[in-house]
């Protein structure tokens, strides 16, 4: 019952990927237990190419399209809900791109394979010096940190500026403090970024969200839409993965009361079929949505504020829907699900993580359903 459809020889070959998904579904608890992915695993997405799927073909990127890796970090969180959101950040080229040419050579002169990480809030004053900032403060949510060799804080400096900066530093420059104690998502590794008086080169800063310096087709996909995007995708493959567990559970499995086996009990098809078709719908939406967009783009035209919000929508829209689908799954599970260790205690905490990232707020109806009306979103959402 996969509908995820990811095309595997996009991703070193169907043995490859699938071995990959297998080590990965075997670790869940290693990755929970230690609170971040394995190095070797991030390897693993190097090899597959995922930090190289939207650098520019000219530093030997990978030319993926948004909907290609939405699918594939998709399946990776059917696997791992962690593990997906933190090869979601393969998209970082989207930030990375804002950063000077001459800056770029030395990012992805030697390998486009790089690994970047970041927490930008709180945006952090920086005092301005000659030729650049010296940078100091702690940024929560750094997801993915414990992988990356280069990470972003976010900053403002003192000279007037009005619009916060992201200063990019060697991973051997900032302080990972082990501060993600939390109840889903729980392998991400967003752990605390601390940085202590250092000097960041001005050619080392960008506007999060500033214009690219380089040219490619994914550089016109609307950024900030693709960062919400990337992680909400991942409560697709998590509710697909909710789904699949109690399923194949019930098959051959008789109660020990002698009271029907839980595939034939007249609820619990109706609710498996519920959150199938909650899961599929939002999918359908999600991707329609997104291919719209990048249809415009390869037409060479400019998305409508309409066709983003849209994509906006149908990304909360998924992450909720997909929360909902995995609560079914968990409550048919019973008593069983409750164990930390079963795999739909872990959907289920994943999902609902999910829906409380700011990206995926409730604000998110409010501002498109106030364009409908043709009235203005609040500012950032588009």
């Amino acid at each position: 019952m996969n509908i995820n459809a990811v095309d595997k020889s996009l991703w070193g070959g169907e043995i490859k990927f699938d071995n990959l998904l297998v080590d990965i579904r075997k670790r869940r608890t290693e990755f929970e237990e230690q609170r971040y992915i394995s190095q070797d695993i991030i390897e693993k997405f190097k090899e597959i190419g995922i930090y190289r799927s939207f650098v520019p073909e000219s530093f030997g990127g990978g030319g993926k399209t948004p909907s290609q890796f939405l699918k594939v970090i998709e399946a990776i969180a059917a696997a791992d809900g962690s593990a997906g959101w933190v090869a979601s950040f393969g998209m970082n080229p989207a930030y990375l791109a804002a950063l000077p040419k001459e800056t770029l050579n030395k990012v992805w002169g030697k390998s486009p394979d790089i690994v970047f990480a970041g927490g930008v809030f709180p945006p952090q004053k920086a005092e301005k010096v000659e030729g650049g900032y010296i940078v100091n403060g702690r940024w929560q949510w750094g997801s993915g940190c414990m992988g990356a060799s280069l990470l972003g804080v976010g900053i403002m400096p003192d000279d007037g500026t009005k619009l916060p900066k992201m200063a990019v530093l060697p991973a051997d420059k900032v302080t990972i403090e082990q501060t993600w104690k939390v109840h889903g998502m729980v392998g991400t590794g967003s752990f605390d970024l601390v940085v202590k008086d250092t000097f960041v080169p001005e050619e080392w800063t960008f506007l999060r969200g500033g214009a690219p310096t380089i040219d490619s087709p994914f550089f016109k996909y609307p950024a900030l839409s693709f960062a919400a995007q990337v992680l909400s995708v991942t409560a697709l493959g998590v509710a697909r993965e909710a789904i699949n567990v109690v399923v194949n559970s019930a098959k051959g499995r008789k109660s020990v009361t002698g009271a029907p086996n839980l595939g034939e009990r007249h609820y619990a098809q109706i609710e498996i079929a519920k959150a199938e078709a909650k899961l599929r719908s939002a999918r359908a939406f999600f991707y329609e949505a997104t291919d719209e967009v990048w249809a415009a783009i390869m037409e060479g035209s400019v998305p409508t504020r309409h066709q983003i919000s849209m994509v906006r929508l149908a990304t909360t829209n998924v992450a909720r829907e997909c929360s909902d689908a995995t609560r079914i799954a968990y409550q048919l599970s019973g008593m069983e699900g409750a164990y930390l260790n079963h795999p739909l205690s872990r959907c289920f905490r994943d999902a609902n993580l999910v829906t409380q990232h700011a990206f995926m707020g409730e604000v998110t109806y409010q501002n498109a359903g106030a364009m409908m009306f043709g009235h203005q979103p609040f500012p950032g959402y588009l």
